[in-house]
């Protein structure tokens, strides 16, 4: 990838349960690094956010953190990142994070994570963007979400014209092949 390419991650502020979560994080960090691909990413050092943030400034990597004033202490913004954004609100963070991101990976994490993957869903699915979207289904994590929107598609609420547009890789390993294919 070249290095012009930015990819935001969403992910859990917590580390979730299951090792496998972080370790998928750590992974992706690297490969982003390794790949000259640049992270944007909600700015907090907590949880799988602050495992992939460190994975890829300690393999040279570029980060850009955007975060809103009001989440910088209770998600403990790493300062440590090439470029910090602090927004006065969510729905500002998330058009930075949207503007400055070539394509989006969604890793494990809760309700915030499942919005915003959600929200650039809507907006590709609406015809807003055509930047790829990946969910990292780590150890099948997102497995009810995909029912779900299975259930919506056999209920015809989710129809032909209207398709959810989201590749699912099963491995971190995978994302960035998965990602550049879409570009190409």
């Amino acid at each position: 990838m070249s290095k012009s390419r930015n990819i935001c991650v969403y992910c859990g502020s917590g580390p979730g349960i299951d090792p496998i979560y972080a370790s998928a994080a750590h992974t992706l960090g690297r490969l982003l690094a390794e790949g000259d691909v640049g992270l944007v990413y909600g700015g907090g050092s907590l949880g799988l956010m602050g495992i992939t943030a460190k994975a890829v400034l300690d393999h040279g990597g570029y980060v850009t953190g955007i975060i809103p004033d009001f989440l910088v202490k209770r998600e403990m913004m790493l300062e440590d990142v090439q470029d910090v954004i602090i927004t006065e609100n969510m729905h500002e963070r998330k058009m930075a994070m949207f503007e400055r991101s070539d394509a989006f990976v969604a890793l494990p994490g809760g309700v915030g994570t499942l919005e915003e993957l959600i929200e650039m869903s809507t907006w590709r699915q609406l015809g807003r963007h055509t930047k790829p979207i990946i969910l990292a289904n780590v150890a099948g994590f997102w497995d009810p979400l995909l029912d779900l929107l299975n259930h919506m598609r056999s209920q015809e609420f989710i129809r032909a014209n209207l398709e959810v547009h989201m590749d699912v890789v099963n491995r971190p390993e995978d994302i960035l092949t998965t990602i550049e294919a879409r570009l190409a």
